[in-house]
């Protein structure tokens, strides 16, 4: 049985042994092991029932410590870290051979990137190891932002939930690999485009790929609630069509009533993008404790971290 606290020195002895911990991040909750204890890597991709074929992602304490994991930093790839770290940007670059293979899926190259949350990084910096820690869900469901998230999910196959309260961003980390030194986007994430290209300038986009994913992320079902879900830029049509059933609804800014919807999540009535992010996962959760079923959750405007939404809208809607 799982306990949810605080305790980071907890956290270390548990890590020590080869057992999971569940710790906090700015983005989601991950499940996160020693990267070079084979029993811990094996026991998150059982865990969680990940493929094998998945690469996982290595958190590291600082900057410094990148050149450690990889074998070469590309200018581009220097410069995101500089901007960005820590922060929920991921790096996918080549690795150094004390890298497991179980980790990057047998690719030569590895996702890594520094957590942007306090009691995480003190915890990196008291381990001899980085952590490799996919989202504290099993494969393909709802991420979770919440300790309460992770202990539903995994209450009998983890010890402990490091306890860092709600998640402040609310999505993954974007990721980015580079071709030829140029870097591309693998996952649309909490860091928004637009950001990323005051930095570096144009980046192109490589976000789906179902047989041999170069990072976490790129497959086409993911992030998905139990119940069936649907995406529409048509609320009322949607709405009508489905007026014989249970319907629950996820909207971005708007007061909408009808008597066809048996529960509503608005994500910021504001329509502060970020405040949508930080709530899209929690509500989908919400969401799917109901009972009901369908949900229609409504497409945001796609630009900055409405991109990044929609993103994994999409993926939660597919069949």
């Amino acid at each position: 049985m799982s306990i949810i606290s605080k305790d980071i020195s907890k956290a270390i002895e548990l890590l020590n042994n080869d057992e999971l911990v569940a710790i906090p991040t700015e983005t989601v909750y991950g499940l996160a092991g020693n990267i070079f204890s084979e029993n811990a890597v094996k026991s998150i991709f059982k865990t969680k029932k990940r493929p094998s074929f998945n690469p996982l992602i290595v958190h590291i304490a600082s900057k410094n410590r990148l050149s450690n994991i990889v074998s070469y930093i590309p200018i581009k790839a220097q410069l995101l870290a500089d901007a960005f770290w820590p922060g929920p940007i991921t790096l996918v670059l080549p690795k150094k051979e004390i890298i497991p293979d179980l980790i990057t899926s047998g690719k030569p190259t590895v996702a890594v990137r520094v957590p942007n949350h306090p009691i995480t990084l003190q915890l990196l910096n008291q381990l001899e190891f980085p952590l490799a820690a996919p989202s504290a869900n099993p494969f393909s469901n709802i991420s979770p932002t919440k300790p309460e998230h992770v202990e539903n999910y995994f209450k009998h196959d983890i010890k402990m939930v490091l306890d860092g309260g709600p998640c402040k961003r609310g999505i993954e980390s974007t990721i980015i690999g580079f071709e030829k030194d140029e870097p591309i986007i693998y996952r649309l994430g909490s860091t928004p485009i637009e950001e990323i290209e005051r930095v570096i300038g144009k980046i192109s986009i490589k976000n789906k790929e179902e047989i041999s994913p170069k990072a976490p992320g790129m497959l086409e079902r993911h992030y998905a609630p139990k119940t069936k879900t649907i995406l529409t830029d048509d609320l009322t049509k949607s709405i009508k069509f489905h007026s014989d059933k249970r319907i629950g609804l996820l909207i971005f800014n708007d007061i909408l009533n009808d008597d066809n919807i048996q529960f509503k999540v608005v994500l910021s009535e504001g329509s502060n993008l970020y405040e949508a992010a930080s709530k899209l996962y929690d509500a989908l959760h919400q969401l799917d404790e109901q009972e009901l079923d369908i949900i229609i959750a409504e497409k945001l405007p796609n630009y900055g971290l409405g991109k990044s939404i929609n993103d994994r809208l999409s993926r939660a809607t597919k069949c």
